[in-house]
């Protein structure tokens, strides 16, 4: 099992920036970030795997950016430009298994974090 506590959270005006942090208990060889806007699906934003690589969701590239730090077990996104439309719940999710071209697929993620709510308004 793995336990996923995301921080980092908050509201800010378009154009803003946070960055969202996310602490896990062990390692794992991927990890992703999704979101969920309301009355919407959970979609992918940002995965990275155990060699560095990356992929993020068309909507956020360029604005975006997911690092991880493997001796803290810790995986950050940093979301510059925000626009309203990031509004969201944003969760952490991480697997022990996984493939890059499936990072921002919500299947292959065993382990979810509670999330944590970011609104950007206008």
């Amino acid at each position: 099992q793995v336990q996923l506590v995301e921080s980092g959270g908050g509201s800010v005006q378009a154009g803003g920036s946070l960055r969202l942090s996310c602490q896990a208990s062990r390692y794992t060889y991927c990890m992703a970030w999704f979101r969920q806007p309301p009355g919407k699906e959970r979609e992918g934003v940002a995965g990275i795997d155990s060699n560095d690589l990356t992929k993020y969701a068309d909507s956020v590239k360029g604005r975006f950016t997911i690092s991880r730090d493997d001796a803290k077990n810790t995986v950050d996104l940093q979301m510059n430009s925000l626009e309203p439309e990031d509004t969201a719940m944003y969760h952490c999710a991480a697997a022990d298994n996984c493939w890059w071209a499936r990072l921002l697929v919500l299947a292959q993620y065993q382990y979810w974090g509670q999330g944590t709510q970011v609104t950007v308004s206008s």
